[in-house]
């Protein structure tokens, strides 16, 4: 599962890394060239917060993608 989100506070930080946390799958986040395990505070706060990240979960779990909602990048 793949979706595009946007962490630009420390409150979306630590909401998403606590959110990771309670699950017992994967979850990248990736800036540029940059991977980093979305389950570490400092890994999510070394890359480039400014931007659009994109979030790799190695699941199916469709809860996830509820959960994620708060911090999706919005379409246009």
């Amino acid at each position: 599962m793949t979706a595009k989100i946007l962490l630009d506070n420390m409150e979306k930080v630590k909401n998403f890394v606590s959110l990771a946390l309670t699950k017992d799958y994967d979850i990248d986040l990736v800036s540029g060239r940059y991977v980093v395990n979305g389950k570490s505070i400092m890994g999510v706060f070394s890359l480039d917060l400014t931007k659009p990240l994109m979030v790799n979960a190695n699941t199916t779990d469709e809860n996830f993608s509820e959960e994620l909602k708060e911090f999706l990048v919005e379409q246009k």
